[in-house]
């Protein structure tokens, strides 16, 4: 295991199976929800599974090879809802057309990797808000967790509270949910939550991930014995409850991915619509997948004593091979998952963890039945102590210096309030420059920062005309230092091509030196001898 560095980055191959296969756990459930997600658009769902399986496969080898870390990709969800509901079926535009435009972003980010554009980003966040955006991924995580558990329920009136069967049922006109499927759901959440709690103060290796497998095997137990009973709702899209036990019914075939490979419509390459969209998958992946990588490394202490993250480049290049296959095979954009952060927190350090991750979501394309049947309620409880692991980057945030602790406390809140990683980076930013400018700390401020600020604001007010409004900034912000450059280096020349002109002016030829000596003595001859007279 020489190339993972195992004894350099301190864990050792049974700390990075473990690791491995929490992380898969806790994000397993893309294999059901992306196929159920962009089957809205009239894609293949049997195509779908074997997509999503296939792009986090070669997503997560990429980053294990290519960059060394323990991070875990697949086709990230948000960007999926936006492919399926906001682009095909909000805007009828068709799959393929949406699958082009992955492509593009796909192509897009490999270039900005290469160019180091997207690290330059990276390098460009202050550190406190680096902090920040690590603490807030766990308030977000944890919040995630205590939804998929339902121990909290929507609410007209404070929009969320803890739950109730009155609030729930009401949620979801028409259904009927009892204690024998939420209630025991948020139950047995529970009680994963106290056999993680316990195995973690008691140091256990692999907490998580004996929490997990042991609600799972606790929900048979329960579906066995009747406390547990399967509801599958009157209205297609409200909660369902399945069964717990695998089903073998259709056997182990992996489905065919022919229905969706390749499936690209350029037709609409070179119209303002189809800009708009690729911009839109490119802000939305690009800050998500910062945010995440930013955060994780953070609770991993793998950033260097600059706040930079060594082999970032390689990481980021994952990243883009990763959504530009994902497009070819067709799903949507693929992206480092957040869930990462489970394996991290079991001691995961290295790509060998990703390799595990990788080779079980190959495992799952022949063992489906198996890793779908583990519930939201099983993997809950896990986010949530994640959560807990990764909100203690907030210790290290500078929260006495107000110019620092505020735009920081903004990031944390907005992550977790707003529902996105992005939009919280959005507040950080903006915050940090604004207060940083009025109150003169320019030098704090670097002019890509202050780009990425200009930007952010453009998006809220420039609102569907952003794509445009963006190029244009981000043309101007190429262009004015090339000519402020070429200016200062012109002035130079000149000044340059005066001083030579100067020092030639002074080189005079010698026989000219000759004769202007001559005549110097012989005025000083002619002085003297008036003088004398």
């Amino acid at each position: 295991m020489k190339i993972f560095d195992l004894k350099g980055n301190g864990t050792n191959i049974k700390t990075e199976l473990v690791a491995g296969i929490t992380t898969f756990m806790t994000m397993a459930y893309i294999l059901a929800i992306n196929p159920n997600l962009l089957s809205a658009a009239g894609m293949d769902a049997g195509a779908l599974f074997t997509a999503t399986a296939i792009a986090a496969i070669v997503g997560t080898l990429c980053m294990a090879f290519m960059a060394n870390y323990p991070f875990a990709l697949a086709p990230g969800m948000g960007l999926n809802a936006f492919f399926a509901f906001t682009v095909v079926i909000g805007m009828g535009i068709s799959f393929e057309v949406a699958l082009t435009a992955v492509l593009v972003e796909g192509i897009i980010f490999l270039i900005m990797s290469f160019f180091n554009v997207r690290e330059s980003i990276f390098k460009a966040i202050p550190q406190n808000l680096k902090y920040a955006v690590g603490t807030g991924i766990g308030f977000f995580i944890a919040f995630i967790g205590f939804q998929n558990a339902n121990l909290v329920v929507a609410d007209g009136a404070t929009k969320v509270s803890i739950f109730s069967f009155a609030k729930y049922n009401a949620s979801f006109a028409g259904e009927m949910y009892t204690f024998n499927n939420v209630g025991i759901s948020i139950f047995l959440a529970l009680v994963g939550l106290g056999i993680i709690s316990i195995l973690v103060v008691k140091k256990v290796r692999g907490a998580i991930l004996l929490g997990i497998l042991g609600t799972y095997i606790l929900g048979i137990i329960c579906e066995l014995g009747g406390l547990y009973v399967p509801y599958i709702p009157l209205t297609e899209g409200n909660p369902a409850f399945y069964s717990l036990i695998p089903n073998f019914a259709n056997g182990l075939a992996v489905p065919s991915i022919k229905p969706l490979l390749f499936k690209f419509d350029f037709s609409m390459l070179l119209t303002g619509e189809f800009f708009a969209i690729v911009f839109a998958f490119l802000f939305v992946d690009l800050f998500d997948t910062l945010g995440t990588i930013m955060g994780v490394s953070t609770k991993a202490n793998m950033l260097d004593k600059d706040g930079n993250l060594p082999r970032l480049k390689g990481a980021l290049m994952a990243d883009a091979i990763a959504t530009t296959v994902g497009a070819c095979i067709g799903t949507s954009t693929t992206t480092t998952y957040v869930e990462s952060a489970s394996g991290v927190a079991e001691g995961g350090r290295t790509g060998l963890t990703a390799v595990v991750v990788a080779i079980l979501f190959a495992i799952s394309l022949f063992l489906s039945p198996i890793f779908l049947a583990i519930p939201a309620f099983a993997t809950a409880p896990a986010l949530i102590i994640v959560g807990f692991y990764m909100m203690g980057s907030i210790s290290k945030i500078n929260f006495t210096d107000a110019e620092e602790g505020i735009p920081a406390f903004l990031t944390i809140m907005a992550m977790t309030f707003t529902y996105s990683i992005s939009e919280g980076i959005v507040f950080g930013i903006v915050s940090y420059v604004i207060i940083n400018d009025l109150i003169g700390n320019r030098q704090q401020l670097s002019y890509l920062l202050r780009i990425i600020a200009l930007l952010f604001v453009e998006k809220y007010v420039a609102g569907s005309f952003f794509s445009y409004t963006a190029v244009i900034t981000i043309a101007l912000a190429i262009a004015i230092p090339y000519y402020i450059r070429r200016r200062d280096e012109a002035k130079e020349k000149d000044k340059t091509v005066k001083e030579i002109s100067h020092t030639d002016q002074m080189k005079v030829n010698p026989t000219v030196q000759k004769d202007i000596k001559e005549i110097l003595e012989q005025t000083i001859t002619d002085d003297m001898l008036d003088d004398k007279k």
